[in-house]
């Protein structure tokens, strides 16, 4: 049984619904690393999330309507998680969380280095960025520009040749 909100303000209902330590960058992860299993999202949190607040977060996430879940076709006992309607218009929040972090704090030129994109491309890549990952989670016919594409290219060179 979900507890009762503390007002009927939209800011306070988003930070009730997002506004812990963890789901924005779970949402994060799914959406820009495209982590779709529980061992992904594990074993690839650059934050290192704990096992135990992952699941949490999760189960919070599908209850609030951000995630759904799906069993793996290729793996029966592993769950896939996507992203809804309603977590992926977080793109234009996400962007411009990433944007004020560049500024504001001392972000990593290779992890800003998306924010910085999406910063500059503005509503029109947000837009691009929206409809690949409809496509991706939702089944949605694929957008032709590819920004997930763009946005891994460019971490990619800013992160510098990884080790073998």
């Amino acid at each position: 049984m979900h507890k009762p909100f503390r007002s009927g303000c939209p800011i306070n209902l988003t930070l009730e619904t997002l506004g812990d330590s963890w789901s924005l960058i779970v949402i994060r992860d799914i959406m820009f690393g495209n982590r779709r299993h529980y061992r992904d999202l594990l074993n690839n949190s650059e934050e290192g999330i704990a096992s135990n607040i992952l699941a949490s977060r999760l189960k919070n996430l599908v209850s609030a309507g951000l995630l759904s879940t799906s069993p793996d076709p290729a793996h029966k006992q592993k769950t896939v998680y996507s992203l809804t309607e309603p977590a992926i218009q977080l793109v234009p929040l996400l962007a411009q969380m990433g944007a004020w972090g560049r500024r504001f704090t001392p972000a990593t030129r290779e992890l800003s280095i998306r924010a910085q994109l999406l910063e500059e491309g503005g509503p029109e890549m947000w837009d691009g960025f929206i409809a690949e990952l409809r496509a991706i989670h939702l089944g949605a016919k694929p957008p032709a520009r590819s920004v997930i594409r763009e946005l891994t290219e460019a971490y990619q060179a800013a992160a510098g040749p990884q080790p073998a």
